[in-house]
């Protein structure tokens, strides 16, 4: 794991706490990943940030779930996509993964989930998988 990644873990208590910036579980620390949020991975080194991994650019998410969800959902619905950025950039910008935070990005998914419910990819699959809904933060 890269040194920067495990201090922004260790910043935000993660392993302790137990859940990502999108409110999925995961049961180790080998199971997380960085997501970058305002420069992309792809340009980063181009503007001079090697690899981009910076407390301000991203966010930690579970690889399996909440990273791979997110990448779907970019793909389908950019304008969900950037909202789920905006509150993960919010929980950087407060050093904490907050409460209200998670509740407004279970919304997102949610309303996500109902619009996309039906759809699904070129083998027949629905698009949204079932580990994909379970989420810590369900209801206010």
């Amino acid at each position: 794991m890269n040194k920067r990644i495990g201090l922004i873990i260790k910043k935000f208590n993660l392993l302790k706490i137990g859940y990502d910036f999108m409110g999925y579980s995961f049961n180790n620390g080998k199971e997380l990943s960085y997501h970058h949020l305002i420069i992309p991975k792809i340009i980063s080194s181009e503007l001079g940030y090697g690899k981009g991994i910076e407390d301000w650019n991203g966010a930690i998410l579970t690889k399996s779930t909440s990273h791979a969800y997110l990448h779907l959902i970019e793909l389908y619905d950019y304008d969900r996509f950037l909202s789920l950025t905006s509150e993960m950039l919010d929980e950087v910008f407060k050093g904490y993964l907050d409460e209200e935070n998670l509740y407004y990005i279970n919304d997102i998914l949610n309303s996500f989930e109902k619009e996309y419910q039906n759809v699904t990819n070129c083998k027949g699959k629905p698009i949204i998988r079932e580990e994909y809904q379970r989420r810590r933060y369900k209801k206010r």
